[in-house]
């Protein structure tokens, strides 16, 4: 028995769609005898009534409802992956990964997504989120598509996109937060630190460490966070990662001098830039918009 083609199945639906062979001959462009020929050579393939003449019009029969059913999920699968095909065939990747330092806003990172995912053409998307030279590893090594980081490396272009403010924190009852003066380096090595560890291969410097006399080490800053929240260390954190805390009272910016208050700017680097394909340059251009606005609406 020949197998039942995707054109069969789409002018069976159109047949119900538009209530008969005439409707469909002028929604499909093909002939009515055409259409007719086709659908009666499809039941006879499939060996069961899909359709009954009911007055004027055509209807499916209970089997032809079921087949119906399950044609369409076909029908919806092949023309998309002709849409996959015809991206590919116009240079547009299949497949995308991001490398993002995490002290970048996340919600500035879903806010791209979400603008991204309309015009995505079914891009299978990897999202890397790394510390310090984790992220400049996947730059070299050309595993990612785009990367942002705060470490540009020799030889690589970075395009500014946005700076990161970080605060030295503490759980509101921490011996530092009932310090009411300005706290030097020295009186902060004294307490126990919490520290992000470098995620590159090399681990060239865990991110903010001051060199204190105790410290334990986390591999995100979310436990970071949690950490502090419970009184057991100090930590120099993103302020946008702890905005709510802050504005809680659970924990506390420690007192410290102006010139010790940190900026990581972050840049937007792509491996080779020469042969950066479309959709990681579109994603790429939404991120800087995103960028853009919350920089001008902060301001």
């Amino acid at each position: 028995m020949s197998r039942a083609t995707l054109d069969q199945w789409r002018m069976l639906q159109a047949v119900v769609e538009h209530g008969g062979f005439a409707q469909a001959s002028e929604a499909i462009f093909k002939s009515q005898s055409t259409i007719s020929y086709t659908i009666s050579k499809l039941q006879h393939q499939l060996g069961i009534e899909l359709l009954e003449i009911k007055g004027r019009k055509a209807v499916l029969t209970e089997a032809g409802q079921v087949m119906l059913r399950r044609s369409q999920t076909l029908l919806k699968e092949a023309e998309a992956l002709e849409k996959v095909a015809m991206s590919l065939s116009e240079g547009w990747e299949g497949t995308l990964t991001l490398a993002v330092d995490v002290i970048f806003p996340n919600s500035l990172l879903i806010k791209a997504l979400e603008l991204f995912s309309p015009i995505s053409r079914h891009t299978r998307l990897e999202l890397v989120e790394s510390v310090l030279s984790g992220t400049t590893d996947m730059l070299v090594s050309g595993k990612a598509d785009i990367v942002i980081t705060g470490i540009v490396p020799q030889g690589f272009l970075g395009e500014p996109l946005i700076s990161i403010n970080f605060s030295p924190v503490a759980h509101i009852d921490h011996p530092l937060a009932q310090i009411d003066r300005i706290i030097n380096d020295s009186e902060l090595k004294q307490h126990r630190q919490i520290v992000i560890r470098d995620s590159g291969i090399k681990r060239e410097a865990d991110a903010g460490w001051l060199g204190s006399e105790e410290r334990w080490t986390v591999s995100h800053i979310s436990s970071s966070i949690r950490l502090v929240k419970q009184g057991l260390g100090f930590a120099w954190l993103p302020t946008h990662h702890i905005q709510q805390e802050l504005e809680e009272g659970t924990i506390k910016a420690l007192n410290v001098r102006p010139n010790n208050i940190r900026n990581v700017p972050l840049y937007l680097v792509y491996p080779d830039s020469n042969s950066t394909g479309p959709a990681a340059r579109k994603l790429a251009a939404i991120l800087k918009e995103c960028c853009q606005v919350d920089i001008m609406g902060s301001s």
